[in-house]
Order: C-alpha cells, then structure tokens, then sequence
C-alpha cells in the first residue's frame, strides 16, 4: 500500500526498526538510495534496510562533499527516502554540522525527518571523502563529546561512530579512538577506508562485541568484498554508498551525448524504464485505488 494508509505504517520507531536490522543477525545490507525511487527499487530487490550517502546527496546537487550542506537539505532526503520505502535508513551526518548543540539539534531533525539510524565522522571542516588524501582529524576527546551529544539528545537514533584515522594514525590510532567513542555513547564503530583484509579483521578482533560498519564504495582505497566476505571478517553492516547514483548519472550521460547527437532520443528507448514500469515501481494503482475507496464521485440531482 502507500504511505498515506496509517494501518501499513511501522508501529516501531526507525531507529528500533534499524538495531533490530544490526541484531537478528548476519550483516545488515545497506545500499546507497540517493532518491525515492532509487529508495523504491532497492527495497523491491529486497533489501530491508538502506544508506544515504552525504557525497550522493551533494552529487545529486551538482556540488562536491565538502560538508557544505546543511542539516535541513539532508532532512529533505530523509523524507523522501524514507515517505517511499519506509525501510530504516542510515543517514551519514558527515562532522555533525558543528559542535555539540549543533550535533544534537542534526538528531533531533534527522528522528524527525524519519531516520533510523546516523554516523558521525571525527574529521574536521572541510571534511573529505574518506578515501582521499590529506584528511584533517579532530581532536579525539572532542569528536567523543559529539557522539555524547548525540546519545544525550536522541529518542531511539542508532549511532554510529567512523573514524578516518587508520590513513594517518594507523591502526592503533583508528582502535584507541574508537574504544573512546564507544564510551561516549555510540552503538557501532565504522572505520573508514581500511585497505586490506588483514586491517578488516585485525580492527574487528580488537573490538570484540562492537558492531562494525565496512564501506564497499567503488574507485576507492578499499579492495572489492561481497557482504558475505566482511561478515567473514568480523563486520555487522555493509554500505555501497554512491553506487546507485554512479549508475543512473553515466545513464543520463548516455543519454543526453544521444540525444545531442540525434535530436532524439529513440536510440535510448531499450535502456529506458517503460511508462507501466515506473507506474508499478511508484504504485499509482494504488494510490489511484485508495483515492477512490475515499472519494466516490457524487452525480448532481
């Protein structure tokens, strides 16, 4: 059904829905969903639970992931993604858009908003992609104060601390930090752009009983694994943050160089979602029905 129906929404909170998603078991599957209809088409592959990336997000923009968005451009996917799946989302709250109250105030939007879960990098502005170079780190006891700011001012929000340290302060470094966030509060670690399995498994044996989050994102400094090979090693979650939008921008590049040359966009078609399938993916029989089980025509007398 849609989301207007109140009896097909969740009784449980996004983020109860999203521990439950960590905790039944196996590794949770996240893949990037840079919009609702890449929302939509995620979940009828089958997946229960998904990931919004902020470099997607500013991609989709036409600007780069410097942190330059702000917390109420981010609540807006949120509630696109989440109004056309309704699967717990994992938002990345790339430096938490400030100091302490302003990382509070970003939780309470993004719960708001309808997130089940945000990860809190301890990178200062302006913040990197996690796979390039030259990434400045904030002082560890202040990133640990943001992640007890956003414990403190959450409802049901899981939290997820990454850290960019392993690139400078190698593993012990990446370890020691951490140890230290999770004593602030947060519920999982992601350590970011690991470059080999041994580092994979060596971070998750020395952090016995912590979820970890493992990043799968293409053209970076991490090795290609399949889900099943981080669970292997050690990891709860999986994120394959900017795929979907990789996919549909050289689409659209396709096409736009197709229709530049043709003045037309017939060479396309075959690559093109049908009108019956975009009307499926979206549900517009339903919505049509549900209008029409509400609002029966009355014929004037």
């Amino acid at each position: 059904m849609t989301y207007l129906t109140a009896a097909e929404l969740p009784l449980e909170s996004a983020g109860e829905r999203f521990r439950a998603l960590v905790e039944q078991g196996g590794i949770a599957r996240l893949p990037g969903a840079h919009n609702g209809m890449a929302a939509l088409q995620a979940k009828a592959a089958g997946f229960k639970g998904l990931y919004l990336s902020g470099a997607a997000m500013t991609a989709s923009m036409g600007i780069p992931d410097l942190g330059i968005i702000t917390v109420d451009e981010v609540a807006v996917f949120i509630r696109q993604i989440v109004r056309a799946a309704g699967l717990p989302l994992l938002v990345d709250g790339d430096t938490g858009y400030g100091e302490a109250l302003n990382v509070m105030h970003m939780v309470r939007t993004f719960e708001d908003a309808g997130a089940g879960a945000v990860h809190l990098e301890d990178q200062l502005l302006p913040k990197k992609c996690g796979h390039l170079n030259d990434k400045k780190l904030a002082d560890a006891r202040d990133m640990a104060a943001k992640v007890a700011a956003a414990a403190t001012a959450r409802r049901h929000l899981y939290i997820v601390a990454r850290t960019d340290a392993a690139a400078s302060e190698g593993l012990d470094g990446a370890v020691a930090r951490a140890r230290l966030y999770m004593e602030a509060g947060a519920d999982a670690i992601f350590p970011e752009a690991l470059t080999t399995a041994e580092m994979f498994r060596e971070f998750a044996a020395r952090m016995p009983g912590v979820p970890l989050l493992a990043n799968m994102t293409e053209f970076g400094r991490t090795p290609f694994f399949t889900a099943s090979e981080f669970e292997d090693m050690g990891y709860r979650m999986v994120i394959w943050p900017v795929s979907s939008l990789r996919v549909a921008n050289k689409a659209q590049e396709k096409l736009y160089a197709a229709l530049a040359r043709d003045g037309s966009t017939q060479a396309m078609l075959a690559e093109m979602q049908t009108r019956a399938e975009l009307y499926r993916t979206i549900g517009l029989d339903q919505y049509e029905a549900l209008d029409a089980s509400i609002v029966a025509t009355v014929l004037p007398k």
